[in-house]
């Protein structure tokens, strides 16, 4: 990646007209072709930008622009549009190249496998004398996160979601239409369970007789000590 800290003025061409006047900026060329311009605010989102495939061509200044102080002009250009993005750098403050090498990728804390085996291994979360059968328990439409069994020997399917709304409602339902079919299985009852619900998914939840259980993820993971809590 290329870091280029410069005083500069650009204009995009295309199926858009853009232009930013002369500011100081920082230029991003990345190692799969896009260049991107980013100001001191804004969050992460660029003043603008050029996505790959494209290629960088770096030009001397028409003697009119090199009269205006400019040093280089980037032209930017887009390999399968008329899409252009073209810099006049009139000062550059930094430049620096860096090999980052291939990165791995985002991993997010508290994905749904993840939720499923805490919530499996502490099964009495869904309330007292739960007992686990099996975690992704097979239909012909996919696998129920968890089947277990309640104090009475009922079966019990559980539904896992991050953040739960109403789709998630709808595919547990589609769930327990094949498992009450089973005739060793029925009556199955359903939970929906989340870390955060939807309004609108826990109303659709109670109107179809689902169940519905928020996780606290601190909690299972053992994270949270409730004796520490000051409310």
């Amino acid at each position: 990646m290329r870091l280029v800290v410069a005083r500069c003025a650009a204009r995009y061409t295309g199926r858009l007209s853009a232009h930013l006047p002369l500011a100081t900026r920082l230029l991003l060329v990345k190692a799969d072709g896009s260049v991107l311009l980013h100001s001191d605010g804004g969050s992460y989102k660029p003043l603008n930008w050029m996505s790959p495939p494209c290629s960088l061509a770096v030009r001397a200044p028409e003697p009119e622009a090199a009269e205006r102080g400019v040093l280089e002009v980037w032209h930017v250009q887009h390999t399968k549009s008329d899409d252009r993005l073209e810099i006049d750098l009139h000062e550059v403050l930094h430049d620096s190249a860096h090999e980052l090498g291939v990165d791995p990728g985002l991993v997010k804390d508290g994905v749904e496998a993840h939720l499923q085996a805490l919530l499996a291994e502490q099964i009495h979360v869904l309330g007292a004398g739960h007992t686990l059968v099996r975690r992704e328990f097979p239909t012909a439409i996919g696998p129920v996160d968890i089947l277990a069994r309640d104090a009475a020997g009922a079966a019990v399917a559980v539904e896992i979601k991050r953040r739960g709304d109403i789709d998630g409602v709808e595919q547990l339902t589609r769930y327990l239409e094949l498992l009450n079919r089973d005739p060793h299985l029925a009556p199955v009852r359903g939970v929906f369970a989340a870390q955060e619900i939807k309004p609108q998914a826990r109303t659709l939840a109670q109107d179809r007789g689902i169940g519905c259980v928020v996780l606290d993820y601190e909690a299972l993971r053992g994270m949270d000590d409730v004796d520490a809590r000051l409310f």
